[in-house]
Protein backbone atom coordinates (compact mmCIF):
# COMPACT_ATOMS: atom_id res chain seq x y z
CA UNK A 1 0.00 0.00 0.00
CA UNK A 2 2.79 2.22 0.95
CA UNK A 3 4.65 1.39 -2.50
CA UNK A 4 1.50 2.42 -4.25
CA UNK A 5 0.99 5.41 -2.45
CA UNK A 6 4.24 6.65 -3.34
CA UNK A 7 3.82 5.71 -7.21
CA UNK A 8 0.79 7.50 -7.31
CA UNK A 9 2.29 10.53 -5.43
CA UNK A 10 5.57 10.71 -8.46
CA UNK A 11 3.15 10.37 -11.47
CA UNK A 12 0.92 13.02 -10.05
CA UNK A 13 3.98 15.38 -9.01
CA UNK A 14 5.85 17.76 -11.66
CA UNK A 15 7.69 14.98 -13.60
CA UNK A 16 4.55 13.12 -13.79
CA UNK A 17 4.03 14.15 -17.04
CA UNK A 18 7.63 13.24 -17.99
CA UNK A 19 7.36 10.36 -16.88
CA UNK A 20 4.03 9.50 -18.57
CA UNK A 21 5.61 10.73 -22.09
CA UNK A 22 8.39 8.06 -21.46
CA UNK A 23 5.70 5.30 -20.63
CA UNK A 24 6.64 4.36 -17.55
CA UNK A 25 3.61 4.21 -16.22
CA UNK A 26 3.27 1.44 -18.47
CA UNK A 27 6.49 -0.89 -18.10
CA UNK A 28 5.15 -3.82 -20.30
CA UNK A 29 6.93 -1.71 -23.48
CA UNK A 30 9.94 -2.35 -21.36
CA UNK A 31 9.77 -5.72 -20.42
CA UNK A 32 8.82 -6.80 -24.39
CA UNK A 33 12.52 -4.73 -25.35
CA UNK A 34 14.24 -6.96 -22.72
CA UNK A 35 13.83 -10.25 -23.37
CA UNK A 36 14.65 -10.13 -26.62
CA UNK A 37 17.74 -8.28 -25.69
CA UNK A 38 18.36 -10.71 -22.46
CA UNK A 39 18.01 -13.78 -24.86
CA UNK A 40 20.67 -13.03 -27.54
CA UNK A 41 23.44 -11.95 -24.71
CA UNK A 42 22.67 -15.43 -22.96
CA UNK A 43 23.05 -17.27 -26.65
CA UNK A 44 26.05 -15.30 -27.50
CA UNK A 45 27.86 -15.68 -24.13
CA UNK A 46 26.70 -19.12 -23.74
CA UNK A 47 25.44 -18.53 -20.27
CA UNK A 48 25.52 -15.47 -17.98
CA UNK A 49 26.76 -12.72 -20.31
CA UNK A 50 29.53 -9.93 -18.52
CA UNK A 51 28.23 -7.78 -16.05
CA UNK A 52 29.02 -4.33 -18.19
CA UNK A 53 27.65 -5.96 -20.72
CA UNK A 54 23.86 -7.04 -18.59
CA UNK A 55 24.19 -3.43 -17.19
CA UNK A 56 24.91 -1.50 -20.70
CA UNK A 57 21.94 -3.54 -22.04
CA UNK A 58 19.52 -2.84 -19.14
CA UNK A 59 20.08 0.74 -19.48
CA UNK A 60 20.12 1.00 -23.17
CA UNK A 61 16.77 -1.09 -23.33
CA UNK A 62 15.04 1.68 -20.62
CA UNK A 63 16.34 4.44 -22.84
CA UNK A 64 16.07 3.48 -25.94
CA UNK A 65 12.30 2.74 -25.24
CA UNK A 66 12.06 5.81 -23.12
CA UNK A 67 13.63 7.26 -26.59
CA UNK A 68 11.07 5.55 -28.57
CA UNK A 69 7.43 6.57 -26.88
CA UNK A 70 8.64 10.11 -26.85
CA UNK A 71 9.33 10.19 -30.63
CA UNK A 72 5.94 8.23 -30.97
CA UNK A 73 4.17 10.73 -28.87
CA UNK A 74 5.92 13.79 -31.26
CA UNK A 75 4.81 12.70 -34.08
CA UNK A 76 1.33 11.52 -33.43
CA UNK A 77 0.71 14.89 -31.51
CA UNK A 78 -2.20 15.82 -33.80
CA UNK A 79 -3.80 12.03 -33.75
CA UNK A 80 -3.53 11.39 -30.14
CA UNK A 81 -5.95 13.36 -29.13
CA UNK A 82 -8.94 12.24 -31.99
CA UNK A 83 -8.38 8.49 -29.77
CA UNK A 84 -10.04 8.10 -26.41
CA UNK A 85 -7.10 5.80 -24.86
CA UNK A 86 -4.22 8.58 -26.17
CA UNK A 87 -6.09 12.19 -25.51
CA UNK A 88 -4.59 11.97 -22.09
CA UNK A 89 -0.84 11.68 -23.09
CA UNK A 90 1.29 14.34 -22.13
CA UNK A 91 1.70 15.99 -25.73
CA UNK A 92 -1.85 15.35 -27.07
CA UNK A 93 -3.50 17.02 -23.72
CA UNK A 94 -0.78 19.91 -24.13
CA UNK A 95 0.75 19.07 -20.45
CA UNK A 96 4.56 19.26 -22.54
CA UNK A 97 5.08 21.06 -25.51
CA UNK A 98 6.24 19.58 -28.61
CA UNK A 99 9.25 21.31 -28.69
CA UNK A 100 10.16 20.21 -24.78
CA UNK A 101 9.56 16.89 -25.53
CA UNK A 102 11.94 16.85 -28.87
CA UNK A 103 14.48 18.30 -26.63
CA UNK A 104 14.33 15.33 -24.08
CA UNK A 105 13.96 12.36 -27.07
CA UNK A 106 17.52 14.20 -28.14
CA UNK A 107 19.11 14.00 -24.65
CA UNK A 108 18.09 10.45 -24.24
CA UNK A 109 19.60 9.75 -27.79
CA UNK A 110 22.47 11.38 -26.00
CA UNK A 111 22.37 9.38 -23.55
CA UNK A 112 22.21 6.54 -25.43
CA UNK A 113 25.45 7.12 -27.74
CA UNK A 114 27.23 7.73 -24.25
CA UNK A 115 26.04 3.52 -23.39
CA UNK A 116 26.87 2.28 -27.29
CA UNK A 117 30.35 4.00 -26.89
CA UNK A 118 31.28 1.29 -24.01
CA UNK A 119 31.19 -1.08 -26.21
CA UNK A 120 33.16 -2.09 -29.65
CA UNK A 121 32.89 -0.67 -32.96
CA UNK A 122 30.34 -3.48 -34.28
CA UNK A 123 28.26 -2.62 -31.85
CA UNK A 124 28.34 1.15 -32.39
CA UNK A 125 28.00 0.72 -36.21
CA UNK A 126 24.49 -1.49 -35.58
CA UNK A 127 23.35 1.21 -32.96
CA UNK A 128 23.36 3.49 -35.77
CA UNK A 129 20.79 1.33 -38.02
CA UNK A 130 18.99 1.15 -34.47
CA UNK A 131 18.49 4.71 -33.82
CA UNK A 132 16.90 4.67 -37.02
CA UNK A 133 14.91 2.41 -37.25
CA UNK A 134 13.69 3.61 -33.25
CA UNK A 135 13.41 7.36 -34.66
CA UNK A 136 11.49 6.52 -38.29
CA UNK A 137 8.86 3.42 -36.99
CA UNK A 138 5.86 5.74 -35.80
CA UNK A 139 5.94 7.80 -39.06
CA UNK A 140 4.94 3.76 -40.86
CA UNK A 141 1.67 3.44 -39.92
CA UNK A 142 0.60 6.52 -42.34
CA UNK A 143 2.22 4.80 -45.14
CA UNK A 144 1.91 1.31 -44.62
CA UNK A 145 -0.62 -1.28 -43.07
CA UNK A 146 2.38 -3.13 -41.95
CA UNK A 147 4.31 -1.03 -39.31
CA UNK A 148 4.66 -4.08 -37.05
CA UNK A 149 7.43 -5.18 -39.56
CA UNK A 150 9.38 -2.16 -38.84
CA UNK A 151 8.65 -2.18 -35.06
CA UNK A 152 9.82 -5.91 -34.95
CA UNK A 153 12.65 -4.71 -37.09
CA UNK A 154 13.03 -1.83 -34.67
CA UNK A 155 12.91 -4.57 -31.03
CA UNK A 156 14.74 -7.16 -32.58
CA UNK A 157 18.00 -4.79 -33.50
CA UNK A 158 19.29 -5.28 -29.93
CA UNK A 159 19.97 -8.77 -30.53
CA UNK A 160 22.67 -8.37 -33.57
CA UNK A 161 24.02 -5.58 -31.19
CA UNK A 162 24.11 -7.94 -28.08
CA UNK A 163 25.80 -10.30 -30.32
CA UNK A 164 28.23 -7.82 -31.05
CA UNK A 165 29.01 -6.47 -28.19
CA UNK A 166 29.32 -9.81 -25.94
CA UNK A 167 31.13 -12.04 -28.69
CA UNK A 168 32.65 -9.67 -30.77
CA UNK A 169 30.28 -10.55 -34.51
CA UNK A 170 27.53 -11.17 -35.44
CA UNK A 171 27.09 -15.24 -36.42
CA UNK A 172 24.09 -16.67 -38.15
CA UNK A 173 22.23 -17.59 -35.41
CA UNK A 174 21.86 -13.76 -34.22
CA UNK A 175 19.54 -13.40 -37.29
CA UNK A 176 17.73 -16.73 -36.70
CA UNK A 177 16.61 -14.85 -33.31
CA UNK A 178 15.82 -11.64 -35.51
CA UNK A 179 13.16 -13.56 -37.40
CA UNK A 180 11.82 -14.93 -34.00
CA UNK A 181 11.67 -11.35 -32.48
CA UNK A 182 10.13 -10.14 -35.78
CA UNK A 183 7.56 -12.92 -35.58
CA UNK A 184 6.70 -12.53 -31.54
CA UNK A 185 6.19 -8.51 -32.47
CA UNK A 186 3.68 -9.32 -35.72
CA UNK A 187 1.70 -11.88 -33.13
CA UNK A 188 1.54 -9.16 -30.18
CA UNK A 189 1.09 -5.58 -31.97
CA UNK A 190 -1.68 -6.94 -34.03
CA UNK A 191 -3.28 -7.95 -30.82
CA UNK A 192 -2.76 -4.48 -29.76
CA UNK A 193 -3.90 -2.97 -32.82
CA UNK A 194 -6.97 -4.94 -32.89
CA UNK A 195 -7.92 -3.35 -29.65
CA UNK A 196 -7.23 0.16 -31.09
CA UNK A 197 -8.79 -1.16 -34.37
CA UNK A 198 -12.01 0.74 -33.93
CA UNK A 199 -10.27 3.95 -33.35
CA UNK A 200 -7.49 3.69 -36.14
CA UNK A 201 -10.30 3.18 -38.91
CA UNK A 202 -11.37 6.75 -37.48
CA UNK A 203 -8.61 8.78 -37.40
CA UNK A 204 -6.74 6.71 -40.99
CA UNK A 205 -4.07 5.07 -39.21
CA UNK A 206 -2.80 1.91 -40.67
CA UNK A 207 -1.99 -1.17 -39.38
CA UNK A 208 -1.83 -5.18 -39.38
CA UNK A 209 -5.40 -5.66 -37.95
CA UNK A 210 -7.25 -3.14 -40.67
CA UNK A 211 -5.03 -5.01 -43.56
CA UNK A 212 -5.66 -8.37 -42.10
CA UNK A 213 -9.39 -7.85 -41.51
CA UNK A 214 -11.42 -10.79 -40.55
CA UNK A 215 -8.39 -13.12 -40.95
CA UNK A 216 -6.53 -11.23 -37.99
CA UNK A 217 -6.76 -14.41 -35.58
CA UNK A 218 -5.53 -17.30 -38.41
CA UNK A 219 -2.61 -14.47 -39.10
CA UNK A 220 -1.28 -14.04 -35.17
CA UNK A 221 -2.00 -17.80 -35.51
CA UNK A 222 0.17 -18.42 -37.97
CA UNK A 223 3.29 -16.27 -37.07
CA UNK A 224 2.73 -18.01 -33.38
CA UNK A 225 3.21 -21.24 -35.59
CA UNK A 226 6.11 -20.38 -37.24
CA UNK A 227 7.90 -19.03 -33.98
CA UNK A 228 7.25 -22.26 -32.63
CA UNK A 229 8.54 -23.98 -34.77
CA UNK A 230 11.39 -21.82 -35.30
CA UNK A 231 12.13 -21.98 -31.58
CA UNK A 232 11.97 -25.74 -32.24
CA UNK A 233 14.39 -25.20 -35.19
CA UNK A 234 16.71 -23.13 -32.84
CA UNK A 235 17.03 -26.26 -30.36
CA UNK A 236 17.33 -28.71 -32.53
CA UNK A 237 20.33 -27.33 -34.13
CA UNK A 238 21.99 -25.44 -31.15
CA UNK A 239 20.55 -26.94 -27.96
CA UNK A 240 19.07 -30.28 -28.19
CA UNK A 241 17.78 -30.63 -24.31
CA UNK A 242 14.45 -31.34 -22.58
CA UNK A 243 14.71 -28.33 -20.73
CA UNK A 244 14.56 -25.96 -23.84
CA UNK A 245 12.07 -27.93 -25.50
CA UNK A 246 10.22 -27.59 -22.30
CA UNK A 247 10.33 -24.21 -22.51
CA UNK A 248 9.05 -24.19 -25.81
CA UNK A 249 6.12 -26.48 -25.08
CA UNK A 250 5.30 -23.44 -22.58
CA UNK A 251 5.46 -21.21 -25.04
CA UNK A 252 2.94 -23.05 -27.11
CA UNK A 253 0.60 -22.83 -24.61
CA UNK A 254 0.72 -19.65 -23.56
CA UNK A 255 -0.11 -18.98 -27.30
CA UNK A 256 -3.37 -20.92 -27.70
CA UNK A 257 -4.38 -19.07 -24.13
CA UNK A 258 -3.77 -15.95 -26.30
CA UNK A 259 -5.96 -17.03 -28.99
CA UNK A 260 -8.64 -18.23 -26.98
CA UNK A 261 -8.86 -14.97 -25.28
CA UNK A 262 -8.70 -13.11 -28.65
CA UNK A 263 -11.40 -15.06 -30.61
CA UNK A 264 -14.40 -12.60 -29.35
CA UNK A 265 -12.41 -9.69 -30.86
CA UNK A 266 -13.00 -7.79 -27.84
CA UNK A 267 -10.75 -5.17 -27.40
CA UNK A 268 -10.38 -5.43 -23.44
CA UNK A 269 -9.67 -8.99 -24.11
CA UNK A 270 -7.17 -8.38 -27.12
CA UNK A 271 -4.92 -5.74 -24.93
CA UNK A 272 -4.75 -8.45 -22.10
CA UNK A 273 -3.73 -10.85 -24.68
CA UNK A 274 -0.69 -8.23 -25.90
CA UNK A 275 -0.04 -7.90 -21.88
CA UNK A 276 0.55 -11.57 -21.35
CA UNK A 277 3.22 -11.88 -24.23
CA UNK A 278 5.87 -11.13 -21.05
CA UNK A 279 5.42 -13.64 -20.24
CA UNK A 280 6.87 -15.46 -23.54
CA UNK A 281 9.80 -13.88 -23.60
CA UNK A 282 10.43 -14.99 -19.74
CA UNK A 283 9.60 -18.53 -20.50
CA UNK A 284 12.16 -18.43 -23.30
CA UNK A 285 15.05 -16.54 -21.16
CA UNK A 286 14.05 -18.98 -18.57
CA UNK A 287 14.69 -21.77 -21.30
CA UNK A 288 17.82 -20.54 -22.79
CA UNK A 289 19.96 -19.83 -19.63
CA UNK A 290 18.94 -23.28 -17.80
CA UNK A 291 20.00 -25.14 -20.78
CA UNK A 292 23.40 -22.90 -20.93
CA UNK A 293 23.86 -23.15 -16.95
CA UNK A 294 23.16 -27.05 -16.85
Amino acid sequence: MQEFSLKHRLFQSSLGPWLRLMRFDRPIGLLLLLWPTAWALVAAAGGWPSWKNVAIFVTGVVVMRSAGCVINDYFDRDIDPLVSRTQTRPLASGEIQPSHALALFIGLMIVALGLVMMTNRLTMALACVGALLATTYPLFKRITHFPQLVLGLAFAWSIPMAFAAEAGHVPAVAWWWVWINVLWVLVYDTEYAMADRPDDLKVGVKSTAIALGRWDRVGIGLCMALMVLSLVGVGASMMPSVIWFVSVLVVMGLFIAQLIRISSREPAACFNAFLSNHWVGLVIFIGLLLHHLL
